[in-house]
C-alpha cells in the first residue's frame, strides 16, 4: 500500500496489485476514543480499499501521510481551558483555549455538551463545530468549576 497525492491535492493509494485508486477519503474508526487504532481508506464511493489496524505500524513516510489526509478531514480542537463564559443561562459564550488557539463557542443548550466515555466530553458549538475535553481531569480547577455549572 502506498499513499500520495495528485496535482490537484487529492489522495491516491495504490494498493499491492498496482491498482491506483484517486479521491480516496481516510476515515477513523474510532476518532475520539482511539484515534491511533482503526483507520478505514474508502473511494468516493465509500467503498473500503484498505484497513490499518494501529498508524504505528506503517512505514514511513505512509503514516506521515495518513495522519496528513486524517488532519485535512478532521477538524476537532481539544479545549485546554474555559477561560470565562458570558452567563450561566444558554445561550451564552464560552471564552476558551483549545490546543489550536484562543477562540470563542456560543453554546446553545445544556444538551449540547455530552459525555463521551468516562472523562470525556463533546461540546457542540452554535455552528456544528465539536470541541473535544479528552479528559475532565486534566482541566484547571477554575475551568472544571465553570464547566460543572452545565452539566
Amino acid at each position: 500500500m502506498k499513499l500520495s497525492q495528485d496535482a490537484m491535492g487529492r489522495w491516491v493509494l495504490t494498493t499491492a496489485d498496482g491498482t491506483a485508486h484517486t479521491g480516496v477519503v481516510a476515515v477513523r474508526a474510532f476518532p475520539i476514543q482511539s484515534p491511533e487504532s482503526g483507520v478505514s481508506l474508502m473511494d468516493a464511493q465509500g467503498h473500503e480499499l484498505a484497513w490499518v489496524d494501529d498508524l504505528a505500524s506503517l512505514p514511513e513516510p505512509t503514516q506521515s501521510l495518513l495522519r496528513q489526509a486524517l488532519q485535512t478531514r478532521e477538524f476537532m480542537p481539544e479545549i485546554v481551558s474555559i477561560r470565562s463564559v458570558s452567563g450561566f443561562i444558554t445561550p451564552c459564550t464560552w471564552f476558551i483555549t483549545t490546543d489550536r488557539g484562543d477562540t470563542e463557542l456560543l453554546l446553545k443548550g445544556d444538551e449540547d455538551i455530552r459525555r463521551v466515555a468516562g472523562n470525556t466530553l463533546l461540546i457542540t458549538d452554535s455552528h456544528g463545530i465539536h470541541f473535544l475535553i479528552r479528559d475532565l481531569m486534566q482541566l484547571s480547577r477554575e475551568s472544571r468549576k465553570l464547566l460543572d455549572r452545565f452539566m
